[in-house]
């Protein structure tokens, strides 16, 4: 199946995701940046409210619609490639802040499939900091986690925990796992 050469990290934010996805792209590695981020900035930039701190159910649904393109862009691509972030982390975003998943959300996690094995980076209070994207406490952050581990497995996806180890060993481990050569 085109969609087992697509892989996922998640986790919660300040973990290490970002960081390992450009080591991965500079090791040669097909990737595809958090659209989370990239849809933040654009909010910023044009005073718009669908911000995980203001209107989070209208940051779903711009998220959900990136997510899939993403997903599409990366099966378009046909390489093996490393996603920072897949459309379930849509369902994740809602949950941790409380809200229900709409059905075409839950459904879009359904269907969009990738590889059945997921990457996640655990919390990492040693590396976890904020910027002006990222506003989460420490405390969500270590929440976020734990409800990315419940979201992925509840829709079927086998969970590869990351080890809390420096960025080099960590683009290792990956490598080895999703066959890149």
């Amino acid at each position: 199946m085109d969609s087992d050469r697509l892989f996922v990290l998640t986790g919660g934010p300040g973990s290490g995701k970002t960081t390992l996805i450009e080591a991965l792209a500079a090791a040669g590695v097909a990737t595809s940046p958090e659209v989370g981020r990239a849809v933040i900035r654009e909010q910023l930039a044009t005073g718009g409210n669908a911000l995980p701190w203001a209107d989070q159910q209208a940051f779903a649904e711009l998220m959900v619609v990136r997510d899939v393109a993403a997903r599409e862009a990366a099966l378009a691509g046909g390489h093996v490639t490393m996603l920072d972030r897949g459309v379930p982390d849509v369902a994740g975003f809602l949950r941790v802040s409380g809200l229900p998943v709409p059905p075409h959300i839950d459904e879009a996690a359904r269907t969009c499939r990738y590889n059945a094995r997921v990457f996640i980076a655990p919390f990492w209070p040693e590396i976890f900091t904020g910027d002006a994207e990222r506003k989460q406490s420490p405390d969500v952050a270590e929440a976020t986690f734990a409800v990315m581990v419940a979201t992925y497995r509840s829709y079927d996806y086998e969970l590869i925990e990351l080890p809390r180890v420096s960025v080099a060993a960590r683009l290792a481990f990956v490598v080895d796992r999703i066959g890149f050569k």
